[in-house]
């Protein structure tokens, strides 16, 4: 694939929704360096503490060595991130610090298996055009003016991720939208009204499928708490518990855009692309209405699984195959071979660190090491509330990948939650919600999808990241204390 370059930044003209961005890419030498410094980083920690007399358990001891080796390499992007999983989980096997099942066990564990079918959920409307028909749609709805574009943008981000379970297809989807719309109303990329677009578009993508467990992140993030925690979370509590943290960071960040990005001239034009676009699509197909159908009735299941008590992985996996069968479904083999098969198994590997750590104890190693410092300053329901949030938007820096971060995270966390009896689900909620905080680029591979098309800067990113993360950490003092516990939580 081509790329043309704008001053500084990439741009990818021609990606479509099918392409799922890859985080695993090398960029500019300077990635190269990191990269190089990675891969010998790794390999001396690994035999460093593979090595090292210390006084804990010989098979503790090897797998935090192993996990060393692949939370640097994950951290440094040493290697693809996919092809560290694997290693790492080939290590546990072959050297013998677990069984094959144990080292691989992430591939038998709910979260990799509901990303998939969620992946073909998610294609259901991508390949058949009911996403961007949605898009256009809404969009027009929503006005002329810049303030109501971008109120529509982030309405659409929103709605998309109960659709599209990737932000980074999210970002596509949106992009192609915002494109046509600037060009239409003759507004260049130097504009304030394309940075804040742009900007719009790309860190809800990214922020909105934490409130839903919708993106790889939120699926593996609820995963691992339950399987540590012993507990079950439903889709629907999760839905329920930041919705109104949804509905208000729509507004907030809609005000917050046209503060710092204020409109520099009146538009024309706009309305009339989208409705060429709409009337370019023609009526709703068969197709579309079947795929929406089951896209339905898999939202329906998803909102009422506290009743029926179906895991939200078999409802996901299940209208994915759905989606595929002769006769019932809309989507061919084609369309399945267009699956980021890559993504999933990251997802599987990093599952099976977390898992590895359990087995082995050095779960109880970490939560010494990571989680000893919490324990004073967690006095009443604010600070609980509080500090693990800022904990884990600090974490997040050093361990940048979303994925990375949960897996290698959360168990030392559910075992900190045990031993100082606070609530498992919680804690846990609140850890996954603290990887919405980004403010810099290798953190996500959405922010770095949406910045290669070349709207915006880094300085840009770093600005609405910090203003966001505040902003969430207030609503966390307001809603968790207070909200938290009337729903249950």
């Amino acid at each position: 694939m081509e790329t043309r370059r704008d001053g500084d930044h990439e741009h990818h003209p021609e990606l479509n929704a099918t392409q799922v961005p890859s985080i695993f890419v090398d960029t500019s030498h300077e990635l190269d360096l990191r990269a190089l410094g990675g891969r010998i980083l790794s390999v001396v920690a690994l035999v460093v503490l593979w090595f090292a007399p210390l006084k804990i358990d010989i098979v503790a001891r090897h797998a935090l060595a192993i996990g060393s080796f692949m939370i640097i390499a994950w951290i440094t992007d040493a290697l693809p991130h996919v092809i560290t999983g694997l290693i790492g989980c080939f290590l546990f096997w072959a050297l013998g610090v677990v069984e094959f099942g144990a080292a691989f066990s992430g591939f038998s564990n709910e979260a990799t298996w509901f990303y998939f079918g969620a992946m073909l959920f998610g294609m259901l409307a991508t390949e058949t055009g009911l996403a961007n028909r949605l898009a256009f749609h809404l969009m027009l709805r929503f006005g002329k003016t810049y303030s109501q574009v971008l109120l529509g943008l982030i309405v659409l981000s929103f709605l998309l991720t109960f659709l599209v379970p990737s932000g980074a297809v999210c970002v596509v989807i949106m992009a192609s939208v915002a494109m046509g719309l600037l060009e239409a109303y003759g507004i260049g990329r130097a504009s304030n009204m394309a940075r804040g677009m742009f900007l719009t578009l790309t860190y809800t993508a990214g922020l909105f499928d934490k409130m839903v467990v919708a993106g790889p992140a939120s699926i593996l993030g609820r995963e691992l708490i339950m399987k540590t925690a012993h507990t079950e979370i439903y889709w629907s509590k999760w839905l329920l518990a930041y919705l109104p943290f949804s509905l208000i960071t729509i507004v907030v960040t809609w005000r917050l855009i046209l503060w710092l990005y204020p409109c520099e001239a009146a538009l024309t034009g706009g309305e009339e692309y989208l409705r060429a676009q709409l009337h370019k699509r023609g009526q709703l197909t068969p197709r579309e209405k079947h795929a929406a159908a089951l896209m339905l009735l898999g939202l329906v299941l998803w909102s009422t699984d506290s009743l029926h008590h179906i895991s939200a992985a078999v409802i996901g996996l299940g209208i994915g195959l759905m989606a595929v069968l002769p006769g019932i479904g809309v989507l061919g083999m084609k369309d399945v071979k267009k699956v980021n098969y890559v993504a999933m198994f990251f997802v599987g590997t990093a599952a099976s660190l977390g898992q590895v750590l359990v087995q082995t104890k050095g779960l109880y190693v970490l939560t010494r090491i990571t989680f000893a410092w919490m324990t004073p300053l967690l006095t009443n329901k604010f600070s609980t509330a509080i500090v693990p949030y800022f904990a884990g938007f600090i974490y997040h820096i050093f361990l940048g990948n979303d994925i990375t971060m949960l897996a290698t995270s959360i168990p030392p966390l559910m075992n900190f939650a045990a031993v100082q009896g606070i609530d498992p689900i919680g804690l846990g909620m609140l850890w996954v919600f603290a990887s919405t905080g980004k403010i810099f680029l290798y953190q996500s591979g959405v922010l770095i999808m949406g910045y290669s098309y070349g709207y915006f800067g880094t300085k840009d990113l770093l600005r609405l990241g910090l203003l966001l993360s505040l902003v969430e950490a207030i609503l966390i003092l307001i809603f968790v204390p207070f909200y938290w516990p009337f729903i249950g939580i």
